[in-house]
């Protein structure tokens, strides 16, 4: 049985009540920007604000040490302007990559939540045939 996402997203909203369809569809696929605003929701929102006021400097000061790298004529100088580019530019890219597993884990409980609701779904069918049997 070979069916789309789509379709097989129709046939679950047919089998819900007009409240769990809601709910379902609140849980659906996000893109970038609803993934972004995500990203200040929950309790760390603090840290997801701290990160984006921070990367941005570090790669200013990446570009500042850059300048004073390419400005310099002794290597002893040279070097410690490169170790600065390297630094902040490290920092700068592991608090980007920091934010998109945060993404990733958002979008990865949003699709536990929906196979929650689809298993919390057929357990109450299969509860009411089995009463409806038994009756």
């Amino acid at each position: 049985m070979k069916k789309s996402y789509d379709e097989i997203d129709e046939m679950i909203r047919q089998a819900l009540s007009e409240e769990e369809a809601k709910f379902y569809d609140d849980l659906g696929e996000q893109s970038v920007p609803e993934m972004v605003g995500g990203l200040f929701k929950g309790k760390n929102r603090w840290f997801t604000i701290l990160t984006f006021v921070i990367q941005p400097i570090m790669f200013g000061l990446a570009v500042y040490c850059a300048i004073k790298f390419f400005n310099t004529e002794d290597l002893r100088t040279m070097m410690i302007w490169g170790l600065g580019i390297i630094v902040s530019l490290l920092s700068s890219t592991m608090l980007k990559v920091f934010l998109w597993m945060q993404m990733d884990k958002n979008a990865i409980i949003r699709e536990v939540k929906r196979l929650e609701l689809q298993v919390a779904m057929l357990n109450g069918k299969l509860e009411d045939k089995e009463l409806s049997d038994g009756a």
